[in-house]
């Protein structure tokens, strides 16, 4: 107990307090910005990322839009494959753009909210900007291989290091330091 370690029970019990706040915040003052950690999304989204959600309802969202939908243990930050109507009730049909199968249906309940940005490195990038015909052509690639997608994550990062200067390894300066 006094290790600072959380149980499996802990970190759930974080998770979904977490999550109901963001909840609680889109839904009473219309947008909450939020920091990406999964890769379902990549290569649009990257983890770290940090993204701007403003509510909308499902008459305000369309095909290609990126949204944020609460699911039972917690969000997805998935892209608008199609919008459908079963039995009188409107329903969007949602994918991440690495995953293959699209999600359950998400109905008006669950949706939160439509991104607005996407803030990366210090850069404002817009969602419909954030899939370019190169990012189009990796990402069948990274829909078939988990390695694929960590080899890309690993390679965009060594591209933020060089492009911003900073070309220290920290082993290095460990080492150098002692």
């Amino acid at each position: 107990m006094g290790d600072g370690l959380a149980t499996g029970g802990q970190r759930h019990n974080r998770n979904r307090v977490a999550c109901a706040l963001v909840e609680e915040v889109v839904r009473k003052f219309g947008t909450v910005r939020i920091r990406v950690i999964g890769t379902s999304m990549v290569p649009s989204i990257l983890p770290g990322d940090v993204i701007t959600v403003r509510q909308g309802s499902l008459n305000e969202i369309y095909r290609g839009d990126l949204v944020l939908c609460a699911r039972e243990r917690g969000f997805a930050v998935h892209r608008v494959a199609a919008k459908t109507n079963c039995f009188g009730e409107n329903f969007l049909l949602t994918r991440g753009d690495r995953l293959r199968h699209d999600d359950p249906p998400v109905c008006s309940a669950a949706l939160l909210g439509r991104v607005e940005s996407i803030e990366r490195a210090g850069c404002q990038l817009h969602p419909t900007d954030s899939l370019n015909i190169w990012k189009r052509m990796i990402a069948p690639l990274l829909r078939t291989s988990d390695r694929a997608t960590y080899a890309y994550l690993e390679l965009v990062g060594a591209c933020r290091k060089i492009c911003s200067g900073d070309h220290s390894d920290k082993r290095e300066n460990y080492h150098s330091t002692r």
